[in-house]
């Protein structure tokens, strides 16, 4: 049987960086993959915070190589006839203002890749079946898309295997999320975009203008590509794909303006994922941890998905290192407790997002300067920085932000 000091499920950008960063301090790793790369998957707009996960990974200069990569300094928002934008460069937490809207199967590969190249063993094709952690090594079953099994020892497991959630599944350790079932429509469109209101350099989120808990998202790529979609409960959204993202964006004025020249039909499918929101009744157990979205994935609304995968990665790394090398590590007090700092501060701006408390100080007339540099920064990713008051009591300052900003009305 073939032992390894780690195994890792899930070539994502969780499971690269934790492949990455366990490598870097001497550690026997194995990535075990059951897709191909590249492959197909959402996500696809970066926040800054992730560039900083990436340099200490060594990950970073590749992503910076790679000229089909739109450059990203921040978010706008629009609704009806306002606009508004945050500048991630203008925020209260220090590191990394910008970073990349990326193809994810692209960026994806790119990150494994880079990881292969550092000595990690990285195995595409292979699907973990089964997890035996009751001994003094996990055991953990294995079949090749060959239809050949085996099984590999491991000091530790971390699971980074994203939406396929394999310990979850395995372990029973799936549990409802406590947000609602909402669904996605969205694809790839040739977006052909002159009007000099839109800015490549930022992702664009807009708010449906009657159902204001219906958003698209606008991601610009390098080489005049969009990805777009529009999110919302599945019976506001009920219908095929292509008919239902269509209706809606060009409902929205802005959208409707700047996609005049749009080609929507090209290669790209339209395609939907619906209840995608997932959460876990633990993130760690005896010799392994949850990475990312195999533990808990909120919604897209603010790119949130791949910074949380990767500040994971980075924080169970490290107990890792230490749990291997004899130390008592309290995974409790040390990863979940830590980890869900960010996770709950995300969590209250999505639910404020949908309640429209949140989108009420997003569209707010003249909002403060210092305010403004708080909420860039939990947008830009840095939702770990309990030094900014609305990480730190989150739902409270939201609350009584909105209730200052009053109900936003359209023009």
């Amino acid at each position: 049987m073939e032992k390894f000091d780690v195994v890792i499920i899930g070539a994502g950008p969780s499971g690269s960086v934790s492949a990455s960063l366990l490598k870097k301090q001497g550690l026997n790793v194995c990535v075990l993959e059951k897709q191909h790369f590249p492959r197909f998957v959402i996500g696809e707009s970066l926040l800054p915070y992730c560039m900083d996960i990436l340099a200490e990974a060594e990950l970073v200069e590749a992503v910076n190589a790679e000229k089909t990569f739109q450059f990203k300094n921040g978010a706008a928002f629009t609704w009806g006839n306002r606009y508004t934008y945050f500048d991630f460069t203008d925020k209260f937490t220090p590191g990394p203002g910008t970073t990349y809207q990326v193809r994810r199967g692209i960026f994806d590969k790119i990150l494994i890749d880079e990881t292969a190249k550092k000595g990690v063993t990285v195995r595409f094709g292979h699907e973990v079946l089964a997890l035996d952690n009751q001994g003094e090594q996990a055991i953990l079953a294995v079949k090749t898309e060959q239809g050949e099994t085996y099984q590999v020892a491991a000091r530790f497991v971390l699971d980074a295997s994203g939406y396929g959630r394999v310990l979850p599944r395995l372990m029973d350790l799936e549990t409802p999320s406590h947000l609602p079932a909402r669904i996605a429509h969205f694809t790839h469109i040739d977006d052909n975009i002159t009007d000099p209101d839109f800015d490549r350099n930022k992702i664009l989120i807009t708010t449906h203008p009657v159902h204001r808990d219906v958003w698209l998202w606008l991601i610009p790529f390098a080489d005049n590509r969009c990805s777009i979609g529009v999110v919302g409960l599945p019976e506001t959204l009920a219908g095929e794909s292509e008919v239902v993202l269509k209706q809606f964006a060009l409902e929205a004025p802005m959208l409707k303006r700047i996609l005049a020249n749009a080609n929507w039909e090209n290669e790209f499918p339209y395609r939907n994922i619906q209840g995608y929101s997932a959460n876990v009744k633990a993130l760690h157990g005896r010799h392994f941890a949850l990475l990312g979205n195999a533990a808990e994935f909120l919604d897209p609304v603010f790119s949130s998905g791949v910074t949380i995968a990767l500040h994971s990665a980075r924080l169970a790394s490290g107990l890792v290192v230490r749990q291997l090398n004899g130390e008592t590590v309290d995974w409790q007090a040390e990863f979940v407790k830590p980890l869900m700092v960010g996770v709950n501060a995300f969590r209250t701006y999505v639910m404020g997002w949908y309640d429209t408390s949140f989108q009420d100080v997003i569209y707010a007339r003249n909002p403060q300067p210092e305010i403004r540099q708080m909420i860039s920064s939990i947008l830009a990713g840095y939702a770990w920085d309990e030094t900014n008051p609305f990480i730190a009591k989150s739902e409270a300052r939201l609350s009584a932000l909105a209730e200052l900003c009053g109900t936003a009305t359209q023009d």
